[in-house]
């Protein structure tokens, strides 16, 4: 292979297939040739000018799995023709995040395929060696590629507190909402219900154990999911994150409960502050992960708790970027994968 082809976003709603030289590694990075690599709804969020923290034009691919081709001077931690996947964010190491083990609250932090110079959605790329873990012999190409996606609710999960023995309430059933799911039963959960609008995404959740699956459109969707639980909500780990469901979230998490944002807002938008003092409601962000989420992820692939036969539903060849995102965004999918 003597060039490279990559995806551009290169305005909102356009993309184009580009051809490059092959990159090559600087000292501390290695050179990996694509297997799989993940849509997530932060990309065709970028893709239609909606992520607040993505700018356009960008490289997409983040959730990227490949084998190791070449490494830079100075790479030991991994070799030539190791599996791996790439955990995105490239953190600093210098700030007070960094330092106290929060690298994905790094005050300088870079995302790799979230407007950084370089994506995973390529024949090849270019990363820092530190970002790779190296995919275990028993975990097959395409269980791989659910680990970083499900590594999001795994960090969203341990920073929640304690989920044995509790009532949890899961808004959202794409694909990170369905994999919450599978980690809140993974970390003992009581029972978990599960809110989405379209009935598809609500069998799916029910298929994969939620206790029940409401209608996130019902006017009473807050009073339907505390009965159903049979009682308020612990945790809700709100993964849409429009002020529809986060007030929805409050109302279930009422008095004493957890809501977790495990979405990325689109815009800001007011809470009811009074009800979250005067009720002891905790609101508690989420943002990405740290190694040791990856590993549990890992671990939970390695059990069958979560498997690629009940979550990739669509793969599609690199020049078909296109339509897999079109696929991704239209409620007929969980996970969609783009494979050069």
């Amino acid at each position: 292979m003597s060039s490279n082809r990559r995806i551009v976003v290169t305005a909102v709603r356009t993309m184009e297939l580009r051809e490059d030289p092959i990159p090559a590694p600087a000292p501390g990075e290695v050179r990996v040739r694509s297997t799989l690599i993940g849509v997530c709804g932060s990309d065709t969020h970028a893709f239609h000018g909606r992520h607040p923290f993505i700018p356009i034009p960008y490289m997409p691919g983040h959730e990227a799995t490949g084998v190791v081709e070449e490494l830079g001077e100075g790479v030991t931690s991994v070799a030539v023709g190791d599996r791996i996947v790439v955990e995105p964010t490239l953190p600093c190491w210098e700030c007070k995040p960094c330092r106290s083990g929060a690298e994905n609250l790094c005050e300088n932090l870079q995302f790799f395929g979230c407007g950084y110079p370089e994506g995973g959605m390529a024949d090849q790329f270019v990363i820092r060696a530190d970002r790779l873990h190296v995919i275990p012999d028993d975990i097959s190409d395409l269980n791989a590629a659910l680990i970083e996606p499900l590594s999001t609710p795994v960090h969203a999960a341990r920073i929640a507190g304690s989920l044995q023995g509790r009532a949890v309430a899961v808004l959202g059933a794409g694909t990170i909402g369905l994999l919450m799911l599978a980690v809140a039963r993974w970390y003992g959960a009581s029972k978990v219900v599960v809110t989405d609008p379209l009935p598809a995404k609500r069998a799916a959740a029910m298929r994969l154990g939620a206790d029940a699956a409401v209608d996130a459109m019902a006017a009473d969707v807050t009073a339907q999911v505390r009965a159903a639980l049979g009682e308020s909500a612990d945790v809700v780990f709100d993964c849409v994150a429009v002020r529809s469901t986060t007030l929805a979230a409050i109302g279930m998490a009422l008095k004493g409960g957890t809501v977790v944002i495990v979405g990325v807002p689109a815009a800001d938008f007011e809470l009811p502050i009074r009800i979250m003092q005067d009720q002891q409601i905790r609101v508690q962000g989420s943002a990405t992960y740290v190694p040791q989420d990856f590993a549990s992820a890992i671990e939970m692939i390695q059990s069958g708790a979560v498997r690629a036969e009940d979550f990739i539903t669509g793969q599609f060849p690199l020049q078909q970027a296109e339509q897999a995102f079109e696929a991704s965004m239209s409620g007929d999918h969980i996970k969609v994968l783009i494979h050069p």
